[in-house]
């Protein structure tokens, strides 16, 4: 196989790099304007009653005339569905308030904090980026029965709709947590929401006077989404290439001292029944998180002796690929600014992955002894990111000191200039190790035009490991336009053989030897490529979308070794209802550079193989009390049959409880003796919530593959903003041979203070 002519679409539009520049859409600065939102100080008290009482809102600037921007765009959200947004601040708070019009028959998914479901229900949110450079910033969002959602906001929210069943929506952090106040109350017709935000929470320039801000509505019963700054429908909301402008009276008010402290205490009780004759472990432990505002845009977070155990569990996954599976990030002290660490390389190779630091391959942690962040702007148009954390020495795994750097320098608008620098060193009996390290360091470049629609990149970096060298490059290429109707997105990257990112994640790199039982690394050539092209009827009684689109994923070793091609051809209907369906079939090519084993037979043999299968997935109305999910794969699988069956189901009682199930079956069935295998994967979960500050989660996870039956059962009161007490019990079995592995029970209580 010719890899240059595989790659000649990305060669193609890399060669249009330098053309690109001249592409930045003036429309874009006009938005801000054109769309502009006055805010002016008060000394009279806000009170959130959900009333808009004050003289203060009765005087505001107001915000209003929203657009639609999904199902379609281009037109006006009707009068019995428009939002009125009002903004006022003092020394301490910004105040927004949103008058909902509404019929009062409210979707309400969940009452638990910053739920996945959270945007199918009815919702307000608003978003600012105090900086207002379109690289970072906050939202706030709110439902009919006030439960809160806040999420991290990166410059790169992708297109509408892009990402894979299952993945999060690109450049959204919804795990980020900080207090702010709301209140909603009902008025029959229309609800009513008013929000305090203090200046603390954000990170802003105290001279700024003017931000970037949008304001986002969720209308579920028309399955639609209304913004006040218009946003195209092909991009989500959130995108900060389309806000409008806050406004304010006098320079936002510095925030004098700006020091918070959240200490823990925790008890515990675990046991190993593994380990023969253990006793029970029985251990009290404290720490502290601290957050201190060095600037109002530049904030330091220290932690020592940290404790993630109230983090939910992974959801896990069944496993058909011979790499290793990304979980995504929850732990708190990593999400803030995170994207200024994260966003180098491409979506499956990443120089710099915060999993690395304080959990081993199966998401088990490992201590931390502390650990010191420091992220923001340093002014406007230069970001950076410092990070030194230090984990202990246990049974394992020796002692690690991390240390990250990372700088984005804007230019273009949108785009910029970023370097990193990342560096593992290990330890013992606390003297650094001068030959146990990992080094990695690099730049990019990374375009975005005004208007989002043309994206384009380009890095390379370098990796410094002890006894190697030469063949130590990693480099990277991309460029994607987006349109209303064209979606086209292509990259090309490759690493050396001696590239090794210990901080970082590059799955395709290493692979698994079964015969020998043990990881070989090998460099490589990736390449993919998509494009779509979505049709939207101009009578959509019933039909939102149609989607026709194809996909190609190639990887070949740097000695011309095929390892995979997947060509991929895809066609999705989406239904106003919420409803969807898509049918994809895959042509297949791999070739095992060592024997891999999929089954308790004999690991499949090293060569090519070809197959092709197909499949089928259908979700219905989201919106119902009753929701369903299921999907079909069927086809080859290397040089046998994989058939595999998924549905999902979750049962809703408005808005306090939310029951579900998923289950997986694969059906894996090779020639002879290499064997067969049913792999079963079923997670019930069971979400009460007693009230929007009170929750118990319990979630099952019964794992053939992985040998494992999991209990996660968790407890939380909110008892105070930002102040929690957790109770969680868990509970591990082996599934073969039945019995018990460990189980814990870890009571918490953290509190969060203002200094």
């Amino acid at each position: 196989m010719n890899f240059a002519r595989q790659s000649i679409p990305t060669l193609l539009f890399m060669s249009l790099l330098p053309l690109l520049v001249i592409s930045q859409n003036a429309s874009n600065l006009r938005l801000q304007e054109d769309y502009q939102i006055a805010i002016k100080k008060t000394t009279e008290k806000i009170e959130l009653d959900g009333n808009l009482r004050e003289e203060a809102w009765k005087v505001a600037d107001v915000a209003t005339d929203f657009w639609m921007s999904f199902p379609t765009d281009g037109e006006r959200v009707p009068e019995e569905d428009q939002t009125e947004v009002r903004m006022v601040y003092d020394d301490n708070f910004i105040y927004v308030s949103a008058v909902c019009r509404d019929d009062n028959n409210y979707v309400i998914q969940t009452l638990k904090r910053d739920d996945p479901t959270f945007w199918q229900g009815d919702a307000f949110s608003v978003v600012f980026d105090p900086v207002n450079e379109r690289t970072n910033a906050f939202s706030f969002a709110v439902n009919p029965a006030n439960v809160q959602s806040e999420s991290l906001i990166s410059g790169n929210t992708g297109r509408r709709g892009d990402q894979r069943p299952g993945r999060p929506p690109t450049g959204i952090s919804a795990a980020w947590d900080n207090k702010w106040f709301s209140v909603v109350k009902s008025h029959g017709d229309q609800w009513i929401v008013e929000i305090a935000i203090p200046f603390k929470t954000l990170r802003f320039e105290p001279n700024k006077m003017v931000w970037g801000v949008n304001f986002i509505r969720g209308e579920p019963q028309t399955n639609s989404y209304h913004t006040w700054s218009p946003v195209p429908v092909q991009f989500r909301g959130v995108d900060l290439g389309y806000t409008g402008s806050l406004r304010w009276d006098a320079a936002p008010p510095d925030v004098k001292s700006n020091f918070s402290v959240i200490p823990y205490i925790l008890g515990s009780n675990f046991k190993d029944f593994e380990e023969e004759g253990a006793p029970n472990d029985l251990s009290f432990q404290a720490g502290a998180d601290a957050k201190i505002a060095i600037t109002p845009s530049l904030n330091l977070d220290v932690t020592v002796n940290p404790d993630f155990s109230q983090v939910e569990v992974d959801a896990q996954v069944t496993n058909l690929t011979t790499f290793s599976v990304r979980f995504p990030e929850q732990r708190l002290f990593f999400l803030e600014n995170s994207d200024i660490f994260a966003n180098f390389g491409i979506p499956p190779m990443r120089p710099f992955f915060s999993r690395r630091i304080g959990l081993d391959a199966d998401g088990n942690s490992i201590p931390i002894l502390y650990g010191a962040r420091l992220s923001g702007n340093l002014n406007k148009n230069l970001r950076i990111g410092l990070m030194n954390m230090h984990t202990k020495e246990t049974d394992e795994f020796a002692a690690q000191n991390y240390t990250s750097v990372a700088l984005h320098q804007r230019v273009l608008g949108r785009s910029t200039v970023r370097g990193y620098f990342h560096n593992r060193q290990g330890m013992v009996d606390g003297e650094f190790q001068g030959s146990d390290y990992n080094r990695t360091v690099g730049g990019e470049f990374g375009y975005r035009s005004l208007d989002g629609k043309w994206q384009a990149l380009a890095g390379y970096g370098l990796s410094f490991t002890e006894g190697l060298s030469g063949k130590n490059g990693f480099y990277n290429l991309a460029i994607g336009y987006d349109t209303r109707n064209i979606s086209f997105y292509s990259n090309l990257a490759g690493i050396g053989d001696n590239y090794y990112a210990d901080l970082g994640w590059i799955p395709s790199g290493d692979h698994y030897d079964a015969a020998r039982d043990t990881m070989i690394h090998v460099g490589f050539l990736h390449n993919f490529t998509r494009f779509s092209y979505t049709i939207y009827p101009e009578n959509r009684p019933k039909v939102i979308s149609h989607v026709l689109g194809a996909r190609d994923v190639l990887d070949i070793s740097n000695s011309g070794d095929l390892i995979k091609n997947d060509f991929s051809v895809q066609y999705t209907i989406n239904w106003t209802n919420t409803s969807s369906f898509t049918l994809e079939g895959t042509n297949a090519d791999f070739q095992l550079l060592f024997p891999f084993s999929f089954t308790d037979g004999e690991p499949l043999p090293v060569g090519k193989y070809h197959f092709n299968y197909i499949e089928l997935r259908y979700k219905t109305d989201q919106r119902k009390v009753l929701q369903l999910e299921g999907g079909l794969q069927y086809g080859g699988f290397f040089n046998g049959d994989l058939t595999q069956y998924t549905i999902g189901a979750r049962y809703r009682t408005r808005p306090w409880g939310n029951f579900g199930i998923n289950f997986t079956l694969s059906n894996l069935e090779f020639p002879d003796i290499y064997g067969d295998e049913d792999l079963f994967l079923i997670s019930p979960r069971i979400e009460i919530n007693f009230s929007e500050n009170i929750y118990w989660t319990t979630f099952l996870q019964y794992n053939t593959q992985r040998d494992n039956f999991n209990v996660n059962s968790r407890f939380q009161w909110r008892f105070q903003p930002m102040s929690d007490l957790f109770i969680v019990y868990s509970d591990n079995y082996a599934v073969e041979f039945w019995g018990p592995k460990n189980r814990a029970l870890v009571i918490k209580l953290n509190y969060w203070l203002n200094l």
